[in-house]
């Protein structure tokens, strides 16, 4: 009959439900009170909740989600009305185990029920009753039979009172390896250990040698204890080579039962089901009769509501032995699904709401079989591997989709990114056909479908398992995969399209990377290296040795002699007492933006080293390390840039060496762990690193603060960096005003700097507001060293710089004439020449006040600055 309201609309199933219930109550009379759902709560991730969503969406019921924060991207948030996070500041799994947290969400958000899914909390008969308790329906079994069923020992005690078979075991469960070994003594081997308070293959071991017995118990009591809390096992006589067969039951709040047929789990790698076939091919009629009344009658026996799977092992004879009841939904729920029309989500979630079997038009006799179903699940694992769980972004992903084909999937789409912290289920794929063979030609076809690129699957697997003629026959057991070595013979995927891609777009990106490339052949010209100065005294003086060869080339002194004497703040007075202007040279790194660093080999900047070391001795420093110089000498040039910095300063031992340090990104592009960034610092200063500039782009204070903290306690410079933003000398510049790096300053000497920066990266110091920033900073701070870092983009560099001296700086960055301007820092020659002669000279030893008298003065053996003459 087809009910209509009066308007004419036809009714959905639910409401016709209601209406019949509501107007026809002779025809189904029962006690049990209705309460319809209007929210449901998935108290899981991934597939399951995604299924459990759409089966609300179909009923009309609000569902929501809770997610971790590892899943705050995760596709079943999107599957939900509302979804929340759960378990904030917990690791990965424990977020979804978090009871309270579960509840909170549920009673703050109006949430009727909870469904618990499978896995994680769904055989928790504390997480049940603790929904009950608030007040809250929970979409399973009671809290008494989840807890009844959950318990091993008690559920076999079950098994024996309903007279249902039940394989001969331990009484109950056992914590120590003598109960073991005394249980095999007496009853013989093989056994099997299980887990008495989990399942799911995890603490389970069979054991065929007394000798392995106590070791197996102890790591299999450990995996329990890791997985479920409890070490306590349960021991049973092994039943060798057995089928898995299990049975779908639903039960009603009014005591009806009925099962949905049975499956067959054979398929299995280390007590892992890998395949399920519903039904169960030949079975005999008989078999299969009794175990599902056996099913029924233990369900009624315990009052089992809701759906649940009754376990058992036949074996080759086909007497068959209970194992246990999954008081849950299970992940090959599917297969029964299709073979019987009946939606179990659905079937869960109104029997929740009190309707009865009867109502929802399930009785025994009516509910038949059609056809055969295969359910593959298809893992992020690499079987040519031990099917090692492969994780990564899904790069493309293409699914096989046909006539009797279903999907249920969570993260099988391209650009997903496989977790490690979950199970690797990928998407579970049914096929729906006549018979087995057919319905595994389907699965075949729909298989041979798929491209799935960026992370290893199990499909090459699930191939050659679909096409063993013992699977289409239907003869599977247990140890069929253990004992089929070609399942694991595999033909390697090629792959070409998305290798050619990768390859063109590394490339496109980072330049060829073999030799040779092209027809051109390199230049033949020997470039002009200038020859070192020689101490003709010291030459005359020396014997043959080469110690004393070695010492006849020894460059002059440099200010790295008096770091080394007198420490970082040693160096800073030196610098203050110093009356000339200093230069830090930045061609070997900066020079048009680390032109000569990103492209030049180590091996030609060692040519040149043995040069600057002679005749540029009286540099501040030389800045040769930061981001650039560690990115482009690992990924374009293949160096190693450790290695650089160790054979730069043994051939430059004079001059002091400078980096770039952003702050708590060290030399990379995101944030690291602090004692990271303190190890880089220690292991840079041991390599030959002296000076560290520390800057952060917006000037954010606590990254400074670290970066100056690990360059301190690694014994190296502290050189804290300003960057310039905008223009001191324009009033209406509001926020970037001259109090703005005024109080700057004031934090970063309180915080320990050694040497004030001024880090102009975008060339934008003019000089008036060089004068005026350098004068306030030079006024607040008289004892500090000032440095000034400017790019020569606008042209106007040489003047700021010297605007910048004049004001009271001490240092400012140059590069070599040919590197220098634009993007580079402006001209050494333009500055030396511009300052010869005056207060600032930069290094001439005709004036008394040059750096060369200086650090005689101090004992300091160190030559003129004869490469700026």
């Amino acid at each position: 009959m087809v009910l209509r309201w009066p308007c004419g609309l036809y009714l959905s199933t639910r409401q016709r439900l209601l209406h019949l219930r509501a107007h026809q109550p002779r025809c189904y009379s029962t006690d049990v009170e209705y309460k319809p759902i209007r929210s449901v709560l998935c108290a899981n991730r991934g597939e399951i909740a995604i299924r459990v969503f759409r089966a609300c969406t179909e009923l009309g019921i609000r569902s929501v989600a809770v997610y971790s924060e590892q899943d705050k991207m995760h596709m079943h948030r999107q599957k939900a009305d509302e979804s929340y996070l759960v378990g904030r500041g917990l690791p990965p799994v424990q977020a979804y185990l978090s009871i309270p947290e579960i509840v909170r969400v549920a009673k703050e958000n109006d949430v009727d029920a909870i469904h618990p899914g499978y896995g994680f909390l769904s055989e928790r008969a504390d997480f049940a009753q603790a929904c009950i308790d608030a007040g809250i329906r929970f979409i399973g079994p009671t809290p008494r039979v989840v807890h009844q069923m959950g318990d091993k020992v008690a559920a076999r005690q079950a098994a024996i009172d309903a007279k249902v078979p039940i394989v001969p075991g331990t009484p109950g469960p056992i914590t120590t390896s003598e109960e073991a070994v005394e249980f095999c003594r007496k009853h013989g081997l093989p056994v099997i250990f299980k887990a008495a308070y989990g399942g799911g293959g995890r603490g389970m071991r069979v054991v065929r040698k007394m000798e392995e017995v106590e070791e197996n118990f102890q790591r299999a009591s450990s995996e329990a204890l890791s997985a479920f809390g409890n070490g306590a096992m349960f021991i049973e006589k092994f039943i060798e080579r057995p089928r898995h067969i299990e049975v779908q039951i639903l039960g009603d709040k009014a005591g009806n039962v009925v099962h949905l047929y049975e499956r067959d789990c054979s398929v299995q790698r280390r007590h892992q089901k890998v395949v399920e076939i519903a039904p169960a091919p030949n079975l005999d009629k008989k078999v299969r009769d009794q175990m599902t009344e056996h099913a029924v009658r233990l369900a009624k026996l315990v009052g089992y509501e809701n759906a649940g799977t009754v376990e058992f092992l036949v074996d080759e004879n086909g007497n068959f032995f209970f194992i246990e009841v999954n008081a849950r939904l299970q992940v090959e729920h599917t297969v029964t699904e299709e073979i019987t029309g009946i939606d179990l989500v659905q079937s869960q979630i109104r029997i929740a709401e009190g309707m009865t079997l009867p109502e929802l038009g399930m009785k025994q006799e009516t509910i038949t079989m059609q056809g055969s179903a295969i359910q593959c699940r298809v893992t992020t694992e690499d079987p040519a591997k031990n099917f090692q769980p492969d994780t990564g972004r899904i790069e493309v992903f293409r699914s096989g989709e046909g006539m009797g084909i279903r999907l249920d999937g969570a993260s099988a789409f391209a650009g997903a990114q496989i977790s490690p912290y979950y199970d690797s289920l990928l998407v579970k794929v049914i096929a729906h056909a006549g018979d087995l063979q057919a319905s595994a030609s389907k699965m075949n076809r729909a298989l041979r479908e798929f491209r799935v690129r960026g992370v290893k699957t199990n499909i090459p697997f699930l191939l050659n398992v679909l096409e063993n003629q013992k699977f289409l026959n239907g003869t599977v057991d247990t140890y069929f995969i253990d004992e089929h070595p070609q399942l694991f013979q595999f033909r390697p995927s090629q792959n070409r399209a998305q290798k050619l891609l990768n390859y063109l777009g590394t490339v496109l990106v980072n330049g060829p990377s073999t030799p040779l490339a092209t027809s051109l052949k390199p230049a033949e010209v020997v470039p002009h290296l200038p020859e070192i100065p020689m101490n003709l005294k010291a030459a005359s003086e020396a014997s043959e040795s080469e110690d004393e060869c070695e010492y006849a080339f020894k460059p002059p002194n440099g200010f790295r002699q008096i770091l080394l004497a007198d420490g970082p703040a040693g160096l800073a007075k030196a610098v203050r007492n110093n009356k000339g202007l200093l230069l830090m040279d930045t061609t070997f790194r900066d020079a048009h933006q680390s032109l000569l660093a990103t492209r030049v080999r180590t091996f030609d900047l060692l040519k040149s080293s043995p040069y600057v070391a002679h005749n540029f001795n009286g540099l501040f420093a030389s800045e040769n390390w930061g981001g650039a110089t560690f990115d482009v000498a690992l990924r374009f040039l293949h160096e190693c840039p450790w290695e650089r910095l160790e054979e730069m300063r043994k051939l430059i031992p004079n001059i002091p060496f400078q980096m770039l340090l952003r702050g708590a990104n060290a030399v990379g592009y995101t944030n690291y762990p602090d004692n990271v960034v303190f190890k880089f610092c220690e292991l840079s200063v041991q390599a030959g690193m002296d000076i560290f500039r520390v800057f952060d782009s917006l000037n954010y204070l606590p990254n400074l603060i670290l970066g100056m903290e690990a360059a301190g306690k690694a014994g190296g410079v502290v050189e804290a960096a300003i960057s310039y933003t905008g223009d001191v000398s324009d009033p209406s510049r509001k926020k970037y005003d001259l109090n703005y790096y005024l109080n700057l300053a004031d934090e970063l000497v309180k915080a320990g700097t050694h040497i004030l920066c001024i880090k102009d990266m975008a060339g934008l110091l003019r000089p008036t507001a060089a004068k005026l920033l350098i004068s306030a900073l030079r006024e607040r701070h008289p004892d500090m060293p000032i440095h000034i870092h400017t790019h020569d983009t606008s042209g106007a560099g040489v003047a700021s710089m010297l605007a910048a001296a004049e004001a009271g700086a001490d240092i400012v960055d140059v590069a070599v004439d040919s590197m220098s301007g634009m993007t580079s820092q402006p001209s050494m020659g333009a500055i030396v020449a511009s300052l010869k002669g005056t207060e600032l000279d930069t290094g001439t030893n005709r004036n008394k006040t040059t750096i060369s008298t200086f650090l005689h003065t101090k004992k300091y053996e160190i030559g003129s600055y004869s490469g700026l003459q």
